[in-house]
């Protein structure tokens, strides 16, 4: 069953990828160094969501996954998005759902 759960985490991952590539929200370029020095959580005062999404968070849980390492225990990051996305002038339902699928794996639901 773990296998299957970090299977689905990874299919879910590759799947927001493609959908931040598809609204024009994948960057081809990384922010400057000191904008993942923040300590504020999401480095909400020095990158986007989708930015800290593209170079933070999806790295590092593929890289939890790489090395058979355990999950977080707890994701809540959908409401974030949902806020931080409202102000986008492009669709992000999609993205906004994949978000929740991801927070309800690692969360057990």
């Amino acid at each position: 069953m773990a296998d299957d759960r970090r299977q689905r985490c990874a299919a879910i991952l590759a799947a927001i990828e493609r959908e931040m590539q598809r609204a024009g929200l994948w960057e081809a370029h990384p922010p400057p160094p000191e904008a993942f020095e923040s300590t504020v959580p999401f480095c909400f005062d020095t990158l986007e969501l989708s930015q800290w999404l593209e170079w933070v968070f999806i790295p590092r849980t593929r890289a939890i996954l790489d090395a058979g390492m355990s999950l977080p225990e707890k994701s809540a990051i959908r409401p974030l998005a949902e806020e931080s996305f409202r102000a986008l002038e492009i669709e992000t339902e999609r993205l906004e759902a994949l978000i929740g699928e991801l927070d309800d794996l690692i969360n057990g639901a």
